[in-house]
């Protein structure tokens, strides 16, 4: 029986404005999407998600490495206000869902700054029972030891569990320890999950 719905935040509960947000700082889309894939696809960002590392010291080190985009991903970092866009209609989902008894978890990489920032106000942060986000612990996705530590710290059955999260080899390590998963391709996507499991066709 499917009591526990664990959910990632990007691009599940939360949506981002990576290039746009970057190209705030003055750049072509071109340029903005070349500094985003620099920035995102750097061990650094794993670094910073997994709290290993400071802001700070992340946009020097980046500095040092892309010299030419310095300056944009520091305003680009500095202003993470700019990056988050509402799901509200998500939202209201998990409210509902919550409302009908199921217990709500969030399972998320994600250094503190952001999160501290993203997460502020957002309504679904009060129908939590409980949450692991990587800088907490200094583990991250897709590595079982973060979902093996949420399983231990809430008393979770895996069979009782559903996760979603919108990377297979999340939902894959996921799988492979027991928790039925779905890979969210958008936010259309998550909504109709969330409807099925709110009219019972998911169990």
């Amino acid at each position: 029986m499917l009591r526990n719905i664990i959910f990632d935040v990007g691009n599940v509960l939360l949506e981002y404005r990576w290039i746009e947000a970057i190209q705030d700082t003055g750049l072509s889309r071109e340029k903005a999407l070349d500094a985003r894939n620099k920035v995102f696809d750097n061990r650094l960002w794993v670094e910073f998600d997994a709290g290993n590392i400071s802001k700070d010291d992340l946009i020097k080190e980046y500095g040092k490495l892309y010299p030419m985009y310095e300056e944009n991903i520091r305003e680009f970092i500095n202003n993470a206000d700019r990056m988050q866009l509402a799901r509200e209609e998500v939202w209201e989902r998990v409210h509902k869902l919550k409302e009908k008894g199921f217990k709500i978890y969030l399972l998320s990489n994600y250094s503190e700054y952001l999160f501290n920032i993203h997460t502020k106000g957002v309504p679904f942060m009060d129908d939590l029972d409980g949450r692991l986000v990587s800088y907490e612990i200094h583990q991250v996705k897709p590595g079982r030891e973060i979902y093996e530590t949420l399983l231990k710290r809430y008393d979770l059955d895996a069979g009782e569990c559903l996760f979603l999260d919108d990377r297979k080899e999340n939902t894959d390590t996921a799988e492979s320890l027991g928790i039925k998963s779905i890979t969210i391709e958008s936010r259309q996507h998550v909504n109709s999950v969330l409807d099925d499991i709110l009219n019972t066709k998911i169990s």
